[in-house]
């Protein structure tokens, strides 16, 4: 940061650089036609309520880096997710602590909480903005850890709570084992609601087949190791994944599976058929899809 050994006109121009790039990034991502929500600082209670809390561990003083804290447990919106300054109001107490920076003052440390790899300030915002402004890479913080359902990254935006609200539900329903779960991805939030009310139908002609009860975690884990995990063999075998992920595909080809052949086997005649079928663009599946549906009511 430059430096001209006036410490309060110094804290002065830290604020007002501060302020021009956040501003320079709204105009570019405007420019770039980014998604309104790229830079918006994460809602700790909203993405707790999205991801399922399961618990929390006091974890004491630990240093963090700067670029994991996403969020805040503050409702006021006076800072991007980048913690740049969105507005002249904060501007006297972040120029205090930028100036008490400046003189060699220590700052204590901020309070966050932890989930995942994220960190969502509950007090020290100001501490934060101006760290970051000031190029700085860590910060000392007392650290309380959330457990959650589903986990998050730093790739998580507040658009997609909707679909991690989803995906913690359909892991109520369908409670695979831990090292399983990463395996299943799906872009749209209704088709975690379409997949669990597969694998329940699964289960349940498994039970008739086998002429036994099974619990939940049994019916989740037979399906992966028993039915997805092999078919996805299978469609990976056949070119059949496509462009989306391997959960995305099977759940397609499963559906078309059904109303074309009227099964819920598989063999290779099965996988050749759809193979044609699905040689079609994308946009021709999803009206052939609807139209062997509506013939269907």
């Amino acid at each position: 940061m430059p430096d001209t050994g006036f410490p309060t006109q110094d804290a002065q121009s830290d604020f007002s650089r501060a302020r021009r790039r956040q501003a320079l990034s709204r105009l570019a991502r405007r420019l770039r036609r980014e998604p309104d929500d790229v830079n918006v600082i994460l809602p700790f209670d909203e993405v707790v309520e999205a991801l399922g809390w399961r618990g929390e561990t006091r974890l004491g003083l630990k240093v963090i880096p700067l670029d994991s804290i996403v969020g805040t447990v503050d409702r006021s919106r006076d800072f991007d997710r980048s913690f740049r300054p969105t507005s002249r109001r904060v501007r006297r107490r972040w120029e205090g602590i930028a100036e008490a920076i400046r003189r060699g003052q220590s700052m204590p440390p901020i309070d966050v909480y932890r989930i995942g790899d994220l960190h969502f300030v509950r007090d020290g915002h100001h501490r934060v903005s101006v760290a970051r402004a000031m190029g700085l890479d860590t910060i000392d913080a007392y650290v309380t850890e959330i457990v959650t359902a589903v986990g998050a990254d730093q790739r998580t935006r507040l658009r997609d709570l909707a679909l991690k609200s989803h995906e913690r539900l359909f892991f109520e329903r369908v409670p695979l084992p831990p090292e399983l779960r990463d395996r299943i991805q799906l872009s749209d939030e209704w088709r975690y609601a379409e997949l669990a009310e597969s694998v329940e139908a699964w289960g349940f002609r498994a039970m008739q087949g086998r002429a036994e009860f099974m619990t939940r975690e049994d019916v989740a884990e037979r399906w992966f190791r028993e039915e997805y995990a092999p078919v996805v063999d299978m469609l990976r075998e056949a070119d059949l994944i496509g462009s989306g992920s391997e959960t995305e595909a099977y759940l397609r080809v499963a559906g078309l599976r059904y109303l074309l052949l009227r099964t819920h086997e598989w063999n290779d005649d099965v996988v050749e058929r759809l193979r044609a079928e699905l040689r079609r663009p994308s946009a021709e599946e999803d009206t052939m899809v609807h139209r062997l549906r509506k013939e269907l009511r």
